[in-house]
């Protein structure tokens, strides 16, 4: 390959990763306030109501944390899956205290659910997604 040929490619890969991660900064500060106080209140199920901002963070994640992605997406969503099949309102669900006519079935489905969600996996993958936020746009996730 010609050197100038591949300065070019060079140089359009390097502004290709630029703009995404842009576009997913400017993601990270139009959603922060809104996925702050969804999560507000520190449990499992309030990530539910925040899987939309989170599937939106996703769609404009840059390749290199895709996975981490990934797997917050996949758990929080299995959890609202399992809380839905059951038949269970993720808002007013208290695992402490579960629905009294809620099945056997049902109910080790949410607990593996929210098991998974709270796995180190889990943890880690959100410490990575924020870390990476302050890192590379200089602000937090969540405020």
């Amino acid at each position: 390959m010609r050197p100038a040929l591949a300065l070019l490619l060079l140089g359009l890969l390097v502004t290709g990763c630029a703009d995404d991660r842009e576009r997913y900064c400017g993601a990270v500060e139009e959603h922060q306030a809104e996925l702050s106080e969804q999560v507000a209140g520190g449990g499992p199920t309030d990530l539910i109501g925040a899987l939309d901002v989170l599937q939106s963070l996703a769609d404009e994640a840059p390749e290199d944390i895709q996975d981490e992605w990934s797997i917050l997406l996949e758990r929080v969503t299995a959890l609202r899956d399992a809380l839905d099949e059951a038949g269970v309102d993720a808002a007013t669900y208290d695992a402490d205290q579960p629905p009294a006519d809620l099945g056997t079935d049902d109910l080790d489905r949410i607990e593996g659910a929210a098991r998974d969600l709270g796995s180190e996996q889990t943890r880690r993958a959100l410490a990575d997604l924020e870390q990476q936020a302050r890192d590379v746009c200089g602000t937090p996730l969540v405020v």
